[in-house]
């Protein structure tokens, strides 16, 4: 198992042991919901009985279902993996750590505490700082938004933003010179149902 992650990793591209990075997984793992909850034991009777009307299936998870969960722990873990401490982004940056965490209490950069202190996705920066256009964005997104899901956001190709009569990802569109608006306005709807 461990020769075959290692190859995965390196396929990926991700510099970490294999051993760390199935440590990752399981600290991601261990923040999510639990391995099996009862769906139902979130809804009243009432609710329950409309949501099983429409067909909506609130029994637990079977043993031989793959975990929901799996996809988020692998996305999470790889966030984890790649992502920059204060003084490494600092560093990047040419500026002083307390610059870091100034930008971080203004929105200006995402990041999320750990046990280690601050950590910030490599992501939202480039080869010269910051994605041109970042704070405008970073402004936008709805501040009860995950930073999984702001990474997410930003490196799915949205058909809005296009290159060359290409669609690309915001952080693509950003590295280009985009102009950060056509961003800002999808980051707003971040949260809100499709």
């Amino acid at each position: 198992m461990t020769v075959a992650l290692e190859n995965v990793l390196a396929k990926a591209g991700l510099r970490i042991d294999a051993a760390d990075f199935l440590t990752l997984v399981e600290d991601a793992a261990r923040r999510l919901t639990p391995p099996n909850p009862d769906p139902s034991s979130f809804f009243s009777e009432g609710q329950r009985a409309a949501l099983n009307e429409t067909g909506l299936d609130l029994s637990r998870r079977r043993d031989d279902e793959p975990d929901a969960r799996a996809p988020s722990v692998a996305a999470h873990a790889v966030l984890a993996e790649s992502a920059l401490t204060v003084s490494e982004a600092a560093r990047r940056l040419g500026v002083d750590p307390s610059r870091i965490r100034h930008k971080l209490g203004e929105r200006r950069l995402t990041g999320w505490k750990d046990q280690g202190g601050w950590r910030l996705p490599a992501w939202q920066f480039g080869d010269r700082g910051t994605l041109p256009g970042l704070d405008v964005v970073l402004a936008a997104v709805p501040g009860d938004q995950p930073v999984l899901v702001v990474a997410a956001f930003m490196n799915t190709t949205q058909d809005d933003l296009e290159i060359s009569g290409r669609a690309v990802t915001p952080r693509q569109w950003l590295l280009a010179g985009g102009d950060p608006g056509p961003v800002a306005a999808l980051a707003t709807t971040l949260g809100t149902p499709v």
